[in-house]
């Protein structure tokens, strides 16, 4: 499968394009990755060297790429952040080229607002643009708990809640829709919820909680879901194969003490995870 992977890119550690590229590739995919931004590596460490680019950068290399007439054989489109409006209306363009070159083409965008405990972190817009117009042309999407709350209005802090939610938010557009973290007073202090829906049903992953806080993880999270998705078309099954991926990602990563997630030395972790979770239908 080919994959047009439209993302955040930094030369230094993992996060965007840098985190789910590899994943994506690990599991057989091709993947054509747009860069939005080139940055020496993330923002969380409060200082860094590189360039945002515009949407006409990301309109002239989808030129490029249509003039090798290979937008039929494209079988999905990944967003992530998206620092402007401008690399937003692009994003959605190039969805709209692919999708007319190849009707079963699949769109999966991670609406990055914020996070709970930090609120909105994005720039003033980006927030409505992701409501209003790029939600509603996805085939799929991943919010975290926050971003589920601010894109329906509604509260998440019981599963029922949740799942209302989720339906809501498909209701706009999206089949499907992966919770990507979930705490809910149903979830026991030692661990963490995650919670997928298709128009098969819905279907919960609980998996222990391991107390670090890394960038990138949510850019994993989408990349490996969204492959085993589009091979299975079954949220359950793509929830299992993502809960246990990530898990084994992050696991390795804090026994490493690593600030950056160990997307290579822990690839293993893609094909091969070293523990699975239960999924369970509610």
């Amino acid at each position: 499968m080919n994959i047009l992977s439209i993302q955040s890119h930094v030369a230094y550690g993992h996060v965007g394009n840098a985190s789910a590229v590899f994943p994506m590739q690990r599991l057989g995919c091709e993947v054509w990755p747009i860069h939005t931004v080139q940055f020496s590596n993330h923002t969380g460490y409060g200082a860094w060297k590189g360039r945002v680019f515009d949407g006409a950068m990301i309109d002239e290399i989808m030129d490029g790429i249509a003039d090798r007439g290979v937008l039929p054989t494209c079988g999905g489109v990944i967003s992530g952040y998206m620092g402007s409006s401008d690399i937003g209306h692009a994003i959605l363009s190039a969805v709209a080229r692919v999708k007319a070159a190849n009707q079963a083409a699949l769109y999966a965008c991670d609406p990055v607002i914020g996070d709970v405990g930090r609120g909105i972190f994005v720039r003033p817009g980006i927030p409505e643009f992701l409501r209003d117009r790029a939600v509603p042309m996805a085939n799929l999407v991943t919010p975290n708990q926050f971003e589920l709350e601010y894109l329906t209005g509604l509260p998440v802090s019981t599963l029922a809640e949740a799942k209302a939610a989720v339906a809501a938010l498909q209701r706009r557009g999206p089949e499907v829709v992966l919770l990507t973290s979930m705490v809910t007073s149903e979830t026991p202090p030692d661990c963490i919820d995650m919670l997928a829906a298709d128009g098969q049903g819905a279907w919960l992953v609980r998996t222990p909680k391991l107390g670090i806080s890394v960038n990138g993880a949510g850019d994993a999270i989408m990349a490996v879901f969204f492959v085993h998705f589009a091979r299975s078309r079954s949220a359950a099954e793509a929830l299992g194969h993502a809960a246990a991926s990530i898990y084994g990602l992050l696991k390795r990563t804090a026994e490493a003490g690593s600030r950056e997630i160990l997307t290579v030395a822990a690839q293993d972790e893609f094909v091969t995870p070293s523990r699975r979770f239960a999924v369970e239908a509610v």
